[in-house]
């Protein structure tokens, strides 16, 4: 079987998703609908994590019992991708206590055989927004950098992971490319961090600092598996891992994770040296987007800038987000959202681009009366190294320098201005051309890939205008 296993990041419920978060969905289905098309079968995951402290601090903020609070906020989470049109084979929440606990547990049993996980008294600084313990160098005027806020001391009797053990496995690993960390300069950011030198690091939290919530600690009742050691997981128990293992066992190990920079170290670092100590395969590769700012500003509620996916998309249709965020955010950069931006790239790309070709050639095909012969199914081999290396910019931009080709051709040619076979040879070339642009469209933008694809197959008609200008 040719598979391809994908997943994004687990979210924290504790917020709502925002227009940045659109980012890695597309990116994901983008991807998935690539491999689609090259013949693989692919499964989509994402998820919910659900047991960490700052869920329980917001229940608590809006008065509602926890589980109650996960159920409703997990929903919304799924719903949105579904919203923005992107299915997910499986969204496995934290709190499932059939299809995800027992892997958890699993996978702590398979370190601890292996003398990876030992319990110590500590006493450190702890950052309820990053779930994770945070040194004194890591903080700017005393606050974390991520979150703007003063962490906790905690201290308590806690397991730890030896993260330390896998200081030069992991270098070698990332190094060879064994485990593939894209783009080129958050790789770089992993090694450095790595080179510094690793400590071990808290994977459990009592029960009176989790509030009761979480995955149990094999045979110590007193404490609670701590979220990244948990929420990871999801990666696996979602396929199957600890409950279905011929599930398991098709699927895993990754071929992408999706995640966005500031969970690079979770991902990069954490998470394959849990597996190395556990003896399971490694993801292939890790890709890490940066972030969606507006105006220059991250997207934050206190900031009061966030904007709803739902609002943008009943203003301005669906693909047309997905097509900025596509074609306007590299995948190496942050890069900025702004309406203003929004509607010329609108204007320029969609409207007077796309949407406009396709409306001339098939008007002058219905009035010469043009049929669509075969339809091709071959993907543009161009367009390949580009999508391989999830530059979904540099793909578009190919397809787009297309568009303007058939366009300096129907300028050149005026078939407007002739008659007979002339006339017919020009627009079935046409026709050809908009057929391939609409099939390489496909993992981009796959309902206007789809309208187009209809309407240039058999009888050819002028239809309403695919993006009409804002």
């Amino acid at each position: 079987m040719k598979k391809f296993y994908l997943t994004t990041a687990i979210p924290y419920v504790n917020g709502l998703p925002h227009i940045g978060h659109s980012l890695e969905y597309f990116q994901a289905d983008t991807i998935r609908k690539y491999y689609q098309l090259k013949g693989y079968e692919t499964l989509l995951l994402s998820g919910a994590d659900e047991n960490a402290l700052k869920n329980v601090q917001a229940a608590e903020k809006e008065g509602l019992p926890v589980q109650q609070f996960l159920d409703r906020n997990s929903k919304i989470w799924h719903d949105t991708y579904e919203f923005i049109g992107v299915h997910l084979d499986v969204f496995q929440r934290g709190s499932d206590s059939d299809k995800h606990w027992p892997g958890v547990q699993k996978l702590w049993k398979l370190c601890e055989e292996n003398g990876d996980i030992y319990k110590k008294a500590y006493e450190g600084l702890y950052c309820t927004g990053c779930e994770a313990f945070k040194t004194a160098g890591e903080l700017v005027n005393g606050l974390c950098p991520e979150h703007q806020i003063k962490p906790a001391v905690v201290k308590e009797e806690n397991y730890f992971f030896k993260l330390s053990k896998y200081q030069e496995k992991l270098v070698e690993l990332i190094e060879s490319n064994t485990l593939k960390i894209i783009p080129e300069n958050k790789r770089a950011e992993t090694l450095s961090f790595i080179k510094q030198g690793l400590e071990d690091f808290s994977i459990s939290r009592s029960n009176e600092r989790a509030r009761g919530v979480g995955v149990p600690v094999p045979d110590d009742p007193n404490q609670k598996i701590y979220v990244w050691f948990d929420a990871l997981n999801i990666y696996m128990t979602g396929i199957g891992f600890g409950w279905n293992e011929k599930n398991w066992q098709k699927w895993w190990p990754a071929d992408l994770h999706i995640i966005g920079k500031d969970i690079n170290r979770f991902h990069t670092i954490y998470w394959p040296a849990m597996l190395l100590s556990a003896g399971l395969p490694l993801p292939k590769q890790v890709l890490i987007h940066g972030f969606v700012n507006l105006k220059g500003a991250k997207i934050s509620k206190s900031l009061g800038n966030v904007i709803s996916p739902q609002d943008f998309v009943k203003e301005f249709g669906l693909e047309s987000l997905r097509y900025y965020m596509l074609s306007q955010i590299p995948i190496d950069t942050d890069g900025d959202f702004t309406e203003e931006r929004f509607r010329e790239v609108y204007n320029a790309d969609l409207a007077n681009g796309l949407g406009n070709l396709v409306a001339r050639v098939a008007r002058l095909c219905e009035q010469n009366n043009i049929n669509a012969l075969k339809l091709p199914t071959q993907f543009d081999p161009k367009m390949e190294k580009p999508l391989l290396e999830f530059k979904f910019n540099e793909a578009l931009f190919h397809i787009w320098g297309e568009i303007r080709s058939v366009d300096k051709i129907i300028n050149q040619e005026k078939p407007w201005e002739l008659t007979g076979e002339k006339v017919k040879e020009i627009l079935e070339d046409l026709v050809s051309k908009i057929q391939h642009i609409a099939y390489n469209l496909q993992p981009f933008l796959p309902a206007t890939s789809e309208k187009i694809r209809k309407q240039f197959s058999g009888k050819i008609k002028s239809t309403d205008l695919l993006f009409p200008r804002i």
